[in-house]
């Protein structure tokens, strides 16, 4: 979101075309870069943090962020943009893990709504800083001329501050991290983590931290003493009949234990719902900040409606990071007091199925903002954006409920959000390019909501696809099923709650 408030004027300072038309598509190379390689790295994250835990991986993602905001501080020119964000996408892979992390901490179905809404509410932060930060931030010596004189780095380089402030940030968060996070995979998270212990240890310092400290060291060794086996191996099982020497090998055991899960038994045909939440990129990527950076023509050009008709806002850096935001803060407000109760009020299959329906409306009418009276422009992009951002925000938990209860496995989640990440990547890759460009020949051919309704038609398409999305077995709320063991005293078999098959009275397991 960062870079979105000066993305037109940095590609225009490349030189790269004096044809204005042109530089939405240069522009959406930039953000695609990202995201594909994002895509081609994001199973390849998420099937390493099953194996070495989240925690490791996270921090590797934020690392890599910090490393790819300097790189496009520093860049000359096109190129160096384009292979710093690439960086940036092929080091990060924290969106699907960030879902798993999320999908192990909540046990309760009833919980799921408000668990899926913390991220969207750090988005929403970062959002409303971050626009703020790039559009304030970029091209100091224009914006701050006696703090930020010409003929110093700043000039040289106009977008370095803003991206030396994100970098600066990003470490915080790596610091943070290593002392702080706990790792929440089943198998790792009992391994003893010296950042952890380290974190603990300066909280423990501090008079105000210090009952937090405690809690989290008991909370430790809880994990340990859950992680040592309940019976010897050697030990049968009291009324439970098996074929087999070991008792390893029995339904009861593998269902107390952590099992592996075959990469072939996975379901990832559920990656289509972020394909669906991918056509939502289009829109929130760089097409709406170009869109509201585009100068009106030079000389006005003939309307012919309902289609024909070329126009613009050509509204400066600074108005864009505020308009974007605006939108950050109203996605926070909702995200803390209306989605959480909307979700529970009608569930996730059938609110994302609503949102999928009746999201190319939004794109069918936002190029026709431009032909509002200039007095009541500005009002229609605000209702424009707070029609966007509701649908946005309540897309989000809905697609990650339906993803995470569709896991065969916990222990897989960490691979199927890897899946959906890099669909919902290769889509974003896809909307901004495909989209700069037929923006720019909109524009060129007299046609400027060309973009728009190419959008609204792809999401027609998603809606088909989204209408087909079956209702999963949630993991918090699956049924129980039953294993006979036999009673001495009764002298009748008597149920035992286990997950996993059910095995009929009298059969041998």
């Amino acid at each position: 979101m960062g870079i979105f408030p000066y993305i037109y004027f940095m590609i225009e300072d490349f030189h790269i075309t004096e044809d204005k038309n042109k530089i939405s598509f240069y522009a959406g190379m930039v953000t695609s870069a990202f995201t594909f390689a994002e895509f081609s790295t994001g199973l390849l994250w998420g099937r390493l943090s099953d194996k070495v835990g989240r925690k490791p991986v996270l921090l590797t993602g934020l690392i890599g962020t910090a490393i790819s905001v300097l790189i496009f501080g520093f860049a000359p020119n096109l190129t160096v943009a384009l292979m710093a964000r690439a960086v940036g996408g092929l080091l990060n892979g924290n969106m699907g893990v960030l879902q798993t992390t999320v999908a192990e901490l909540v046990t309760a179905k009833e919980h799921q709504p408000r668990a899926y809404t913390i991220m969207p509410v750090v988005w929403c932060l970062g959002s409303i800083i971050g626009p703020m930060i790039g559009g304030a931030l970029a091209r100091p010596c224009i914006s701050y001329p006696s703090l930020f004189p010409p003929g110093t780095i700043w000039d040289r380089y106009p977008y370095l501050l803003p991206n030396l402030f994100s970098a600066f940030i990003v470490l915080i968060g790596v610091v943070n991290g290593i002392l702080f996070l706990e790792e929440t995979h089943a198998e790792k998270k009992t391994k003893p983590d010296r950042g952890l212990r380290l974190g603990n240890w300066i909280l423990s310092g501090l008079p105000i931290f210090r009952k937090c400290a405690e809690s989290r060291d008991e909370k430790t060794k809880l994990a340990e003493m859950e992680a040592q086996p309940l019976i010897d191996h050697d030990e049968q099982l009291p009324g439970y009949r098996t074929n087999e020497n070991s008792p390893e090998s029995s339904p009861r055991l593998r269902s107390a234990s952590v099992a592996s899960v075959s990469w072939d038994s996975l379901d990832l045909e559920d990656g289509r719902e972020n394909a669906n939440l991918g056509i939502s990129g289009i829109f929130t990527r760089p097409l709406f900040p170009v869109f509201l950076s585009t100068a009106p023509p030079d000389e006005p050009r003939p309307i012919s409606l309902p289609f024909k008709f070329v126009d613009g806002f050509g509204l400066d850096s600074k108005t864009i990071g505020i308009i974007l935001s605006a939108q950050g803060a109203y996605q926070l407000l909702i995200n803390m007091f209306l989605i959480p109760p909307v979700l529970k009020r009608f569930g996730a299959r059938r609110l994302f199925r609503f949102l999928v329906v009746a999201y190319f409306l939004l794109y069918l009418i936002t190029p026709y903002l431009v032909l509002l009276p200039e007095e009541y422009r500005m009002l229609g992009v605000g209702m424009v954006l707070v029609w966007k951002c509701t649908f946005a925000s309540m897309a989000y938990p809905s697609n990650a409920i339906l993803t995470a209860d569709s896991a065969p496995s916990h222990l897989a989640l960490g691979t199927i959000n890897g899946v959906a990440a890099s669909t919902a990547s290769l889509c974003r890759a896809f909307g901004p390019t495909i989209s700069g460009i037929l923006y720019a020949i909109g524009l060129q051919s007299g046609y400027s909501g060309l973009a728009w309704w190419c959008s609204a038609f792809v999401a027609i398409g998603g809606a088909v696809v989204g209408l087909q999305i079956q209702e999963p077995l949630s993991h918090t709320d699956s049924a129980v099923a039953t294993v006979p063991t036999n009673d001495a005293e009764a002298g009748q078999p008597e149920s035992t709650q286990v997950t996993g098959r059910a095995v009929p009275s009298g059969s041998e397991a």
